[in-house]
Formats: C-alpha cells, sequence, structure tokens
C-alpha cells in the first residue's frame, strides 16, 4: 500500500513527507557552528540543532537520522537533491532562500554582534579600513558586505576559521551571530576577546529547513516546536547551553 500511496502522490504531484510515510525522517546539519552543531572525537554530531533535532523526533514519534558534517555553502543543494529530508543547521529564514525552500516557524531568535580583541583601538562608528570577518553566506556576511563601508571584508567558510583568523590577529573584527561568539567568549581561545558596541537587531529567526510543498513534513515540525516549548523539553535543552532563554 505505502508504494501505491507514493506511486499516487507522484502522479498527483503531491509531496509525501518522509514523516508521513512512517521512514527515518534524515535530518542534515553543518557540524561547525559551536555550541550549536559540531562533530565531536569520535565523529558524532552534537549542539543545540541536533538536541532539538532528535527532540523534535521524539515528539513525533519518528526515528531521527542526523547527517553531518554538511559544507555551508551546498547544504540547501543536498536538502533539495533529498539527500536529507530537513536542515536544522541554524539557518536564518531569509526571503531570498525561502526561494529555494520552505521553512518552519522560528525555533529560536538572534541579533548579531562585534567581537574585537580586549583593549583594542577598534572603533565600531568607525570601522574604515579595518579587516572586518564573517562566515560566509550568512546575515552576517550580508552585515559586512552591504552595511560596513571601506572595510577591508574577509569571508570564511566556516564560523570556526574565523575565529581562527581574529585569534591570530589576521583580522581586526569578527561580525557574528550573537550566540556563537557568546559560546566561544568563554572558552580559552576567546579569553582574550570581547562583544564591542551595541548588539545589532536584524530581525533573525532561524527556522528549519525543508523542500519546497512538503507541507505536511514542515506543518509536523511546527507542531512538535510548539509541543516540546510547552512541556519544557525546550527550556531543559536551552539551559544546557545557556544561562538565558533564546527562543
Amino acid at each position: 500500500m505505502k508504494k501505491i500511496a507514493f506511486a499516487l502522490a507522484a502522479v498527483l504531484g503531491l509531496s509525501v513527507s518522509m514523516a508521513h510515510a512512517g521512514d527515518k525522517i534524515r535530518i542534515g546539519t553543518e557540524g561547525a557552528y559551536p555550541p550549536f552543531n559540531g562533530i565531536d572525537k569520535d565523529g558524532k554530531a552534537f549542539g543545540f540543532d541536533v538536541d532539538i533535532a532528535n527532540a523534535l523526533c521524539a515528539e513525533m514519534k519518528a526515528e531521527c537520522e542526523i547527517i553531518a558534517p554538511l559544507d555551508w555553502d551546498s547544504i540547501l543543494i543536498g536538502l533539495k537533491k533529498k539527500k536529507y529530508d530537513a536542515v536544522v543547521a541554524s539557518m536564518s529564514i531569509t526571503e531570498e532562500r525561502k526561494k529555494a525552500v520552505d521553512f518552519t516557524e522560528p525555533y529560536y531568535s538572534n541579533n548579531l554582534t562585534l567581537v574585537a580583541k580586549k583593549g583594542s583601538s577598534v572603533d565600531p562608528a568607525n570601522l574604515a579600513g579595518k579587516a572586518v570577518g564573517a562566515q560566509r553566506a550568512t546575515i552576517a556576511a550580508n552585515y559586512v558586505t552591504d552595511e560596513l563601508k571601506d572595510v577591508d571584508a574577509k569571508l570564511y567558510d566556516t564560523q570556526e576559521n574565523a575565529y581562527l583568523d581574529l585569534a591570530s590577529g589576521r583580522i581586526d573584527l569578527l561580525v557574528s551571530d550573537k550566540l556563537p561568539a557568546y559560546d566561544w567568549l568563554r572558552n580559552e581561545q576567546g579569553q582574550g576577546f570581547e562583544f564591542i558596541g551595541d548588539a545589532i537587531d536584524v530581525n533573525d529567526k532561524i527556522g528549519i529547513a525543508v523542500r519546497k510543498k512538503d507541507d505536511e513534513l514542515r506543518e509536523k515540525f511546527n507542531a512538535a516546536i510548539k509541543a516540546i516549548v510547552a512541556n519544557g523539553t525546550y527550556a531543559k535543552i536551552n539551559e544546557k547551553y545557556f544561562p538565558f532563554s533564546i527562543y
């Protein structure tokens, strides 16, 4: 019957959700954006995104397979090619991305922030001539290239490589999502650095990406997000990573 249902849906041009089919939900994540997603020494994915994905699958009573690490620049291409069914990778919901994929309701919110060496002479109001870094193909990168004038923009394939260049002095300033930068400032590499200036509110909402017209899976995720917020599961995951709510 399952094969017949799939064939009929294909003929009618309907979207068939993996969750509806009762199969494993394959969830892609980057694996290079701690504390949201990373890869441990055993090659296993970890982080806030991974915990949220597993909690959502448990709420939907679906088996969850985490696929990582994935290249950020091509992560949505893999989704469209059906290498996985959803992307849970701290992805900002943007109008440009919505042309290619559909998004759930947000599962957390984010601001941008500026990070520089403690005691540096970097003035957020006058960055002309400064080397300013950000991860490529992100809201932060857009801010650097579109809003900051006369800077030497340095864009990186991963957030971790951006941190490395900031720590080594190859860039003067990093424009970053506030939450991963907050985590980095608490570890050994980030001890000599600090936030400068005010947080930048870009109305950044983070959602789960699914393929266009996969409405059933998207709505199942939406219902599960609401459920784990209501039953306290979300708060427990949040507290594991941050001493304040990010929802």
